[in-house]
């Protein structure tokens, strides 16, 4: 039986990006290697944005299942995943774009037994957990910084994207966010400030009641996943490439789509600055479980 998938080429797959790329730069993409954590919300968006840009060699971890609640937002959330592991329907949905894809999957997700085999030959991390995966995030961060390898973590926030870059040479996560010891409420609300100190998204929730980091709920669009892609993309390529300006923690990025506001965030000594501290306090009386 004659195959009528077509016969796949690289360089016409993504030919369209040359201009903003040189062939030069195009072709040395093709041989980078990124790890992403999560495949969810923005992870799934991260993956292939990336895989569209022409990153040739991944590393995934995702140990959980689409259901009917991720339709929202999540890209591969369709009727016909639904039950079917994160990972292998992103895996397979990347290499419908590029069969030639160079992917390393890790089924469990991310622990202590895994993380070195995760991190093994990276270009660049790409934080996509769980909002709430505390532990693991730590540990891979921690781990990135000790390898020398840069990464980005960007939120989707209401309807836009905070953004930022860690720097190896630089300020490290935990430095910035500064939760070590902390409860997990507590923990939440300084990642939360801490990716967004210009807090653009405040002032437009609708509905104050789907908020509830105690029980590790709230609200995501997709507007905001994508943002995140798109953003997060960007600074991948400028970082893999070393070509354009990054600006590495404590310094980021916030774009509000709904507010189209755009905010340069500088943020010295991260959650410890005394103006962060004041917007931490406020964020814990407004996120405060309720009696």
């Amino acid at each position: 039986m004659v195959s009528l998938l077509p016969v796949f080429d690289y360089d016409l797959a993504f030919s369209r990006n040359r201009g903003w790329l040189t062939s030069s730069e195009q072709e040395r993409l093709a041989g980078k290697r990124i790890a992403i954590a999560g495949l969810g919300g923005v992870g799934g968006n991260h993956l292939l944005t990336l895989t569209r840009l022409g990153i040739g060699r991944f590393h995934l971890a995702e140990m959980d299942t689409f259901e009917m609640a991720n339709f929202n937002r999540q890209a591969g959330a369709l009727c016909s995943t639904v039950g079917r592991p994160k990972l292998d329907v992103m895996r397979n949905m990347a290499l419908d774009i590029n069969p030639d894809l160079q992917i390393r999957s890790f089924p469990t997700g991310i622990n202590d037994a895994n993380l070195d085999a995760f991190l093994d030959g990276v270009d660049l991390y790409v934080d996509s957990l769980d909002f709430f995966a505390f532990p693991a995030r730590r540990a891979v961060f921690a781990a990135c910084h000790a390898r020398g390898i840069p990464a980005i973590t960007a939120a989707p926030l209401g309807m836009g994207a905070a953004i930022l870059c860690f720097d190896p040479r630089g300020m490290r996560f935990e430095d910035y966010f500064r939760l070590d010891g902390h409860s997990e409420l507590e923990q939440s609300i300084r990642l939360l400030v801490g990716l967004a100190p210009a807090h653009l998204h405040a002032g437009y929730l609708a509905d104050r009641s789907q908020v509830d980091l105690a029980q590790r709920r709230g609200p995501s669009t997709a507007m905001a996943c994508m943002l995140c892609a798109g953003v997060a993309a960007t600074e991948a390529m400028k970082i893999l490439l070393q070509r354009g300006a990054v600006r590495w923690a404590p310094r980021g990025l916030h774009f509000d789509a709904y507010r189209g506001r755009l905010a340069r965030t500088w943020m010295p000594w991260g959650n410890a600055n005394p103006l962060q501290r004041l917007r931490l306090a406020v964020a814990r009386r407004m996120l405060a479980p309720s009696p």
